[in-house]
């Protein structure tokens, strides 16, 4: 029997729906291949960056190879250990003196590095694209259901003020509600986790510090 002919615009919008490709205006959040130019660049190796980070080598080499789309807690370690603001490896090859983001012309940054990227619940627009060396990080976030429950730990001070739906946040032993209209603000050196509670979205509103 011969084989189905498949139609190019029906794959490319099963390709967009599973993420496979960028939707337009989306920003590919390539990390692994800015860690590993700038870690080469330093002379550095995988295991100096371990060190530095106390994340896991097989870890670091997925993340440079695009396996793995790196979580923000991950993400800040990895530009402390390099010397590197955060917004280095999140933004746009711009970097301008200041940044305006319109409600139409929101960017979203891509939670994949390759088709077959992990992801850890949730997607982001950065609400300060094209401007490298900030002291701050603002986020738009979406909190999708996920099985990956892995808890983070990194310098800097986190504030999250909740748009839609309820957010779960777990604080050391401690585990808070959170509904829209609800703020909190952490050292992010407690080990934290924030996720959806349940099986419906959320959306938050989240501003990292990472100095």
């Amino acid at each position: 029997m011969d084989e189905k002919k498949r139609d190019p615009e029906t794959d490319r919008y099963e390709d967009l729906l599973t993420g496979k490709i960028p939707s337009e205006g989306e920003i590919i959040l390539k990390v692994g291949e800015s860690v590993k130019e700038i870690r080469e660049k330093k002379g550095l190796s995988l295991k100096d960056i371990s060190q530095r980070t106390g994340l896991q080598p097989e870890f670091l080499m997925d993340v440079e190879k695009g396996k793995i789309s790196p979580p923000l807690g991950a993400i800040i370690k990895l530009a402390k250990a390099l010397e590197m603001k955060m917004g280095y490896f999140i933004s746009g090859a711009e970097n301008l003196p200041y940044t305006i983001v319109r409600k139409n012309d929101r960017k979203l940054i891509s939670r994949y590095d390759s088709k077959k990227s992990q992801t850890y619940g949730y997607e982001f627009i950065s609400m300060a694209p094209h401007k490298k060396d900030r002291h701050m990080e603002p986020f738009l976030v979406t909190l999708e259901p996920s099985n990956i429950e892995e808890r983070s730990t990194h310098d800097g001070q986190e504030f999250i003020f909740v748009l839609e739906g309820t957010m779960e946040v777990r604080l050391g032993e401690e585990t808070h509600l959170l509904e829209p209209g609800d703020a909190i603000y952490y050292d992010s050196t407690v080990s934290h986790l924030v996720k959806c509670h349940g099986r419906d979205k959320a959306k938050i509103l989240a501003v990292l510090y990472a100095e």
